[in-house]
Formats: structure tokens, C-alpha cells, sequence
């Protein structure tokens, strides 16, 4: 009865960590391999944390300009990893399967406009 839900779930202690960092590695690496849209948010943050160091006047300034960008991308791999799975399920053109995608869209562009609202409202203090 104490049988773990799935094979891969067994694992304990640094092990689990080990595992879990070798699967989010991967995860990253197959979000760049095989999503524009990752790729040019990557390259978006290359550009705006280290921009955001500089003109963060505060650790409070710096942490959240730095933190929206970063929401920006953990947002993509959410939208990414439900689009695959929805691929996976179906390719077929379905209501439900467009409004999942588009949803998942919608959570990137408000990801995005946060990031525009929160440098402003830094930036112009």
C-alpha cells in the first residue's frame, strides 16, 4: 500500500536532489533546444538582469525588476510544457485544446506587461 505512485518517485535524500536538478537541466535545455519564443525571452533576460543591477538603485529595486523578468520565463516553461502535452494528447483542432494554448499564452503576454509595469514603476520611482 506505501508503493510510490510511479517508478521514478522512489528516490530520497541527495538523490532526489541529484535527480530533480538533472530533470530541471534537461527541462531547460529542451525549452531552449525547441521553443523560439524561450529562446528570445533567454536572451531578453541576458539583457535585463544584468541592466537591472545596474540601474536598481536598492536590493528591493534590483530583486523585483529581477524577479519579473525571471516570472517571464518561468511562465514560458509552464506555457511550453502545456502545449507539448496537449500536442502529445491530440494534434487535431479541438476547442478545448485551442483555449488551453491560448490561455497559456495569455499568462505570458500579463508576465510580459508585468514586467513593463514593475521597470517603470522602479525606474521612474
Amino acid at each position: 500500500m506505501n508503493e510510490p505512485a510511479s517508478p521514478f518517485k522512489g528516490k530520497t535524500g541527495l538523490q532526489r536532489v541529484l535527480n530533480a536538478a538533472g530533470y530541471s537541466w534537461a527541462g531547460l535545455k529542451a525549452a531552449f533546444r525547441h521553443e523560439d519564443a524561450f529562446r528570445q525571452e533567454v536572451f531578453l533576460a541576458l539583457l535585463l538582469v544584468p541592466l537591472a543591477l545596474y540601474l536598481g538603485e536598492t536590493g528591493v529595486e534590483r530583486a523585483l525588476m529581477i524577479a519579473a523578468v525571471l516570472g517571464v520565463l518561468i511562465v514560458e516553461l509552464l506555457n511550453s510544457a502545456i502545449e507539448a502535452a496537449v500536442d502529445r494528447i491530440s494534434l487535431e483542432h479541438h476547442q478545448l485544446i485551442k483555449r488551453a494554448k491560448d490561455m497559456g499564452s495569455a499568462a505570458v503576454m500579463i508576465a510580459l506587461a508585468n514586467v513593463c509595469v514593475v521597470w517603470v514603476l522602479v525606474l521612474l520611482g
